[in-house]
């Protein structure tokens, strides 16, 4: 019996991204919290006595140098090295620009596979096979590079690719999983989309997804794969990450009182809290429903997300990420006044000339946030007329509020 762990996506140093954040507490106690995720990585190897451990690309986040990222690296895997256990490592885009894949020195235990490709024998009747992306990008198939299997063998190919499109992800070295399953080989350990996905059993072809999510579009608990290769080959799931994020809702309909609301987002979040995989939780609570005090929420929302965090973090596991207001209200009589209020600014915010200055003066704000600040919020021109379209239509929305709820 053979046992490998796969991993990918580790993304090492890559900052968590949350409002929660903040909080200097959370901070202090998450700003590691890939490094952790690798380190879990490692122990489970040690415990399970694993022969090998699969990296299937990414495993540092981009351009940035550090020594101390070399370092840290380095002792997890002469861990590895002190139990006899190979590492096979193939690069993805981000390892392709980090200035550390080419320099730094790995344990001799570590074989990293080039952009040409190649295969290496693990056991008397398991080969390991991998190509690495040889620039930043690769647009077209590496799965031409891959050596035929092995013949009366076990073969796992190695590879980073977002198969036929992933959202949220760049396309890079496409290819279908029947392509995969026509290459003929046993398992493959796939890397680029942080979601855990088994795409078929068939041969095994597994993404792990990354072993610490970043922020709420990788939610939910993260794992590394554990391969058993025996008569067959078996996998489960091996629990890694420090911190989830996640995103719940709770409806507000029977909530006729501040009290009673916040009851139910006590007892919501402590729920949550229990179910826990991860050590820690970021949460994105949307409130939803159909209430009468819909007003007096959205009024008085500065108010509510402070008291949402508060509770959060009663539960000493979980902190608040934000607070969204989903709520409708069908029973609202007309109020005249408030209501043409608001198709009058709905009008003036679809007028060209008011997103064209909303959109001068963000550019204005924006320009005296740093540089990387600014990169994150607007990218390009189409992201800066989204977030202005988004900023504007909340304004409304909070005035109407204050309006609306004044009666309460």
């Amino acid at each position: 019996m053979i046992k490998i762990l796969h991993t990918a996506d580790v993304h090492l140093d890559s900052p968590l991204k949350s409002l929660a954040l903040r909080d200097e507490e959370l901070r202090s106690r998450v700003q590691t919290a890939t490094r952790t995720a690798f380190s879990r990585i490692v122990d489970a190897a040690l415990a399970e006595g694993v022969s090998a451990l699969l990296i299937a690309g990414d495993l540092f986040d981009g351009a940035e140098r550090s020594a101390r990222t070399a370092a840290f690296l380095t002792s997890e895997l002469d861990r590895l090295r002190a139990r006899g256990i190979q590492v096979f490592y193939v690069k993805g885009n981000h390892d392709a620009e980090n200035p550390i894949t080419g320099e730094l020195s790995l344990p001799d235990n570590v074989h990293v596979f080039d952009g040409r490709g190649g295969k290496v024998q693990l056991a008397d009747d398991v080969w390991i096979h991998g190509v690495s992306f040889g620039g930043r990008q690769a647009m077209d198939s590496l799965l031409p590079k891959y050596p035929a299997p092995v013949a009366g063998a076990v073969n796992i190919g190695v590879l980073h690719t977002s198969l036929t499109g992933a959202k949220g992800h760049d396309p890079y070295a496409p290819c279908s999983v029947g392509d995969l399953r026509a290459h003929g080989f046993d398992y493959w350990a796939l890397g680029h989309v942080h979601r855990r996905q088994i795409h078929s059993e068939a041969p095994w072809i597994v993404m792990p997804g990354t072993p610490q999510g970043r922020d709420i579009g990788d939610a939910g608990p993260k794992s590394a794969t554990l391969i058993t290769i025996d008569q067959q080959i078996r996998i489960e799931e091996v629990p890694t990450s420090v911190i989830e994020f996640v995103e719940v809702e709770l409806s507000a309909s029977e909530a006729d009182a501040d009290d009673a609301l916040r009851d139910l987002m006590r007892a919501r979040l402590r729920e949550l809290s229990e179910s826990l995989t991860s050590d820690l939780g970021i949460v994105r609570l949307v409130l939803t429903g159909d209430t009468e005090r819909r007003w007096q929420i959205l009024r008085d929302r500065d108010v509510w997300t402070e008291t949402a965090a508060r509770i959060a973090r009663e539960t000493d596991r979980l902190w608040l990420d934000k607070l969204v207001i989903d709520l409708s209200d069908s029973k609202a009589p007309s109020q005249g006044a408030t209501d043409e209020l608001a198709r009058i600014m709905e009008a003036i915010r679809q007028e060209p000339g008011f997103a064209q200055r909303c959109s001068g003066t963000l550019e204005e704000v924006l320009g005296e946030l740093p540089p990387q600040q600014r990169k994150a919020l607007a990218p390009d021109e189409q992201a800066l007329t989204t977030l202005s379209e988004r900023l504007s239509e909340n304004g409304a929305k909070r005035v109407l509020a204050r309006m609306k709820g004044s009666a309460d």
